[in-house]
């Protein structure tokens, strides 16, 4: 049976709690250092209780030490790395190499996306140093990545969902050259979302004030099932510095999905962990951060819309087009045509609009239907496009109708003829409790209305237990009657069951490959090495801003105009485009060539 991981991100502890809640079947934080994300550390305190809490349903908690580290601190990453185990952490996320040979470390290895992996050979040498898992590049097509899953005993995994990296991953060191932070230290500037000029060779601008190294995010919702047929294990959404709304409106949206295609395929796929969630909202990935959605190269071929080079910000949904402006001592009341008929604001909603190259936002104060007051907005004018990129009363209800994640348990309820009461109990992940009550009561003078209680009463939860009766059997007396319980009596059994289950460890499921097998202490250096790419490049990346404004000479007709440049203030870098291999280079020009 080959498992299907949904694999969230967690900022905090709160955060993956909600996460695991949503469905996610496993969880990635960081330690209190050497994670990709300066902004996301967590005490191994959190990271103890976040591990207690995903155990419960067989989830997983993978903690991320996925940066370089300089010699100097190797001991200190190793017992931050042991403490993380105690912890209960179940794997690590890495990106030196070198820590494959710390035999100490006994939980299995994940290679991370850092680790440039974007071909069989490359994700083999993660495979032979140890590593259980290898997270692949973003940038794959189908067919490439089910050809490296055909290729390896380890499990793989994939991005399916959030922010890209323009550049092919762990291979980027514009932030460096620009401001001295390095991206694998975890101190990334995002300088592929800040804008530039776009120039030719002769200094002609061919673009002014455009994010033109800005992706819009990737959404594979749709693509789970090739992806899973493919022989990928784990899907994962990015956002480590997201909110709980953004984690929990995504997570329930890929569980919804990854749960059709176990339904469909049951007897070739389960989920990596147990219990089904119910209740709670409808999920909408419309109505959470993004700049706008692609699927990148997943179908193995160029096309144009990957950028959001006019806005690297999440403009949201486009509401309508401002009909008019009354501005008034107090703010202004503006109103909109909107777009969908429905279409209807509340009172807090957030709206965006581009002004120029900036993209400009504020809060509606007070909303009645289609018109907002709110304060003045200067830049503001009527027959601008009105983007809401904060819906307040779906941010409401993901707020306040959280969905509730129970494990499904089979009860079977035998009473024997002097009214002895067995209970026995087993969950979805094979847990089994048996337990023996005594109903010194008279007869009930209706065993059929008895009965229905008893199954009516069983199957209610069990207040803060995770549990969910999904079938009951009675076997009545020999003589048919039954003992005349209590509704009280009944609920106290219950809890007594749920309390029995509670105390024994979910029985996690193992994990597809094997862990760390055939380590190979010759290739560790290789697998340690601190650059990856080509060391006159800043990035390459295999979107084209050549291609994206409809100048590719290859695909598009275009004049072969050479190198183009990209300018910022002082710094200006060359664009260099391999068309044999439709990539494109990032460089900064020297002095001297300027």
């Amino acid at each position: 049976m080959h498992q299907l991981e949904l694999l969230a991100p967690a900022r905090n502890m709160e955060i993956g709690i909600a996460a695991i809640d949503c469905g996610a079947d496993a969880v990635y934080v960081a330690g209190p250092d050497f994670g990709a994300r300066k902004a996301a550390g967590n005490s191994f305190e959190d990271i103890e209780a976040l591990c207690r809490y995903a155990h419960k349903f067989g989830a997983r908690v993978f903690v991320t030490y996925n940066t370089i580290v300089e010699d100097s601190r190797l001991d200190e990453l190793k017992a931050q790395m042991l403490r993380a185990q105690e912890a209960g952490a179940d794997a690590f996320i890495i990106r030196d190499g070198r820590i494959c040979a710390w035999d100490e470390i006994s939980i299995p290895l994940h290679a991370s996306t850092q680790c440039a992996i974007r071909d069989l050979e490359r994700a083999k040498l993660f495979q032979d140093v140890g590593c259980g898992r290898v997270v692949l590049e973003r940038q794959l097509s189908l067919e490439a990545i089910r050809s490296i899953c055909a290729g390896l005993e380890c499990e793989v995994e994939v991005f399916v969902h959030g922010a890209l990296c323009v550049c092919y991953s762990g291979d980027c060191r514009l932030s460096e050259r620009i401001d001295g932070r390095r991206a694998d230290k975890g101190e990334c500037i995002q300088a592929c979302r800040s804008l530039y000029d776009l120039e030719d060779s002769s200094g002609r601008k061919l673009a002014r004030n455009k994010a033109l190294l800005s992706l819009k995010d990737l959404r594979l919702r749709d693509r789970l099932e090739e992806l899973a047929l493919a022989g990928v294990a784990s899907f994962k959404i990015e956002g480590r510095l997201k909110n709980a709304s953004y984690v929990k409106n995504v997570v329930r949206d890929y569980d919804i999905a990854l749960n059709a295609i176990v339904d469909k395929y049951p007897e070739r796929f389960c989920r990596a962990s147990f219990g089904r969630v119910t209740s709670g909202f409808v999920p909408d990935t419309g109505k959470t951060f993004n700049r706008g959605y692609t699927q990148l190269f997943i179908d193995g071929r160029r096309s144009r819309g990957w950028a959001s080079m006019d806005a690297a910000k999440s403009m949201g949904e486009a509401a309508g087009t401002v009909e008019a402006i009354r501005r008034h001592p107090d703010g202004m009341e503006i109103r909109v045509r909107p777009f969908k008929m429905d279409t209807e604001f509340h009172n807090g909603d957030g709206f965006a609009f581009q002004a120029g190259p900036e993209v400009m936002g504020f809060r509606g104060d007070r909303c009645e239907g289609s018109v907002i007051f709110c304060k003045d907005i200067p830049a503001l004018r009527k027959g601008m496009t009105l983007f809401r990129n904060i819906d307040a009363a779906f941010e409401k209800v993901l707020q306040n109708q959280s969905p509730r994640r129970e494990l499904r348990v089979s009860l079977e309820a035998e009473i024997s003829g002097d009214y002895d009461i067995t209970l026995r109990a087993t969950s979805e992940d094979g847990r089994s409790v048996s337990s023996s009550f005594k109903a010194d009561l008279e007869r009930a003078n209706n065993p059929d209305r008895m009965s229905a209680l008893l199954r009516e009463q069983l199957s209610k939860r069990s207040g803060h237990y995770s549990f969910m009766l999904e079938s009951i059997a009675v076997h009545d007396t020999p003589s048919g009657s039954l003992p005349l319980l209590s509704t009280s009596t009944i609920n106290g059994i219950r809890r007594l069951v749920a309390e029995d289950l509670d105390a024994l460890p979910c029985r996690m499921r193992e994990m597809n490959s094997p862990l760390r097998k055939g380590q190979r202490e010759d290739l560790l250096n290789e697998a340690a090495a601190r650059q990856t790419g080509h060391a006159d490049e800043l990035m390459r990346t295999r979107y084209c801003v050549k291609f994206e404004l409809g100048m590719c000479p290859r695909h598009q007709g275009g004049k072969d105009s050479g190198s183009l440049f990209l300018t910022n203030n002082s710094r200006r870098f060359e664009l260099k485009f391999d068309c044999r291999n439709c990539e494109m280079a990032v460089r900064e020009v020297s002095e001297v060539q300027r």
